[in-house]
């Protein structure tokens, strides 16, 4: 049923959550560092709730498959020519199944490289991450990635010491970089150990699974854990392309068109994670709904320009439209406006003292261009963003409406009269 469900945004999602409210992490501005909720945190109290959730994912899409008349099959496809599969069942039974049409939705797998000596106790990829039998006291990963940064940040809120290890010299090229500064920032705040502009030469554990991570500088990094998160391929190894005449890259990603999501072959359509950028639960849906409408002869709306991407980190970061680097690189006359949580009575309320909304207007149109949101809720609050960004809302727009008080959604007020207090008249 998907990565989504099993291993990518419900998992990771149900276990950030339970990592924040048995650690308490939400209620340390005030009463200390110190707070928990819990004491003696165990990998089983982190799986007992990612079971229950994924058992109700899979019950609900089951429940949906049935009343929409879906039949499913469980087994593993391949292509015997371009209008033919056969799926091997569990019971190892081979079927064959022809189609006009195809779409494919496999999702992607970590990667894997050969260097790593992946063991499932002490050196981990994002999908074995999973079932950690114990927590550890230390942590090193590698890869500052989506993936690789949800579950360092994660983990660190468990007071597990962190190492990060990223050979570029910074995270996040597609966010704008006031965002990526302040996060860092926090991260580093939080004790976080960043290795930026370095790469992991080699991995090594003993025989009581110590790890030690080799930097090619020649520094040695030791943890009780390792977590690979540099990157995901496309699953279609097994989905033997060559007999439908469709070639993917050195990733397993497959190349669609950006209408309407039609491979290369006609009639064989892939959406979601395999195809690549932007690899979201809510983006993938969308595909697919496109695709399947335009082999079934459906008109299908064309998705709105700006959609929002939400990283699952702690804290969350959420952003929607042109970041500032691309405004400048475009040439907008631009103003910004920003907000700290900390301006607003409801941060106040709930303790925070980071956090924060960014939003770039056009100074010629003064319609809104960019939202950028990085704090607690960030990804529930960049919807408001989004809604004006693609109506072509202007600065007024916030200005002049109301907002419930106290709510975090208020820094939107905030953020527009400090950038109407720049602008001008």
């Amino acid at each position: 049923m998907g990565g989504a469900v099993h291993t990518g945004a419900i998992p990771s999602k149900t276990l950030r959550e339970t990592a924040l409210n048995l650690s308490g992490w939400r209620e340390r501005g005030f009463y200390g560092r110190s707070y928990r909720v819990k004491d003696n945190l165990t990998a089983d109290d982190l799986r007992k709730r990612l079971h229950i959730t994924l058992n109700h994912e899979v019950e609900v899409l089951e429940h949906q498959f049935s009343r929409n008349q879906v039949k499913t099959i469980t087994g593993a496809a391949s292509f015997l020519d371009k209008n033919t599969i056969q799926v091997l069942g569990e019971d190892g039974e081979a079927n064959s199944f022809s189609a006009t049409n195809f779409l494919l939705a496999v999702g992607t797998e970590p990667c894997r490289p050969d260097y790593i000596p992946f063991n499932d106790t002490c050196v981990f990829d994002s999908d074995g991450i999973l079932e950690l039998s114990t927590l550890p006291r230390s942590m090193t990963i590698i890869g500052a990635g989506v993936i690789g940064v949800e579950y360092a940040t994660i983990f660190n809120s468990l007071d597990v010491h962190v190492t990060l290890i990223e050979p570029r010299d910074t995270m996040f090229d597609f966010i704008d970089k006031e965002l990526v500064d302040d996060f860092i920032y926090q991260l580093r705040d939080r004790g976080m150990i960043l290795r930026f502009g370095e790469k992991a030469e080699a991995v090594e554990y003993d025989s009581k699974n110590k790890c030690t991570v080799k930097l090619e500088g020649g520094r040695i990094i030791r943890s009780d854990v390792i977590l690979f998160a540099a990157g995901r391929m496309g699953a279609t190894k097994g989905l033997n392309l060559d007999a439908c005449g469709l070639e993917c890259d050195h990733r397993g990603r497959l190349v669609v068109d950006p209408k309407s999501f039609e491979t290369s072959v006609t009639g064989i359509y892939a959406a979601g994670d395999v195809i690549g950028f932007p690899s979201l639960a809510s983006t993938s849906m969308e595909q697919g709904r496109i695709a399947i409408c335009h082999a079934c002869g459906e008109k299908a709306y064309e998705t709105p320009e700006y959609f929002p991407y939400g990283i699952y980190s702690v804290p969350e970061i959420s952003t929607v439209g042109m970041t500032e680097e691309e405004v400048t690189e475009r040439k907008i006359p631009y103003e910004c406006g920003i907000a700290r949580f900390r301006e607003t009575s409801r941060g106040h309320i709930m303790g925070l003292d980071t956090g924060m909304l960014k939003m770039i207007f056009s100074l010629k149109t003064r319609r809104l261009l960019g939202c950028h949101i990085v704090g607690e809720g960030a990804t529930e609050l960049i919807h408001i963003g989004q809604a004006v960004l693609n109506l072509g809302g202007k600065l007024e727009y916030f200005v002049e409406n109301t907002f419930n008080y106290p709510t975090l959604a208020e820094a939107y007020k905030i953020a527009a009269l400090d950038a109407w207090n720049r602008m001008p008249t």
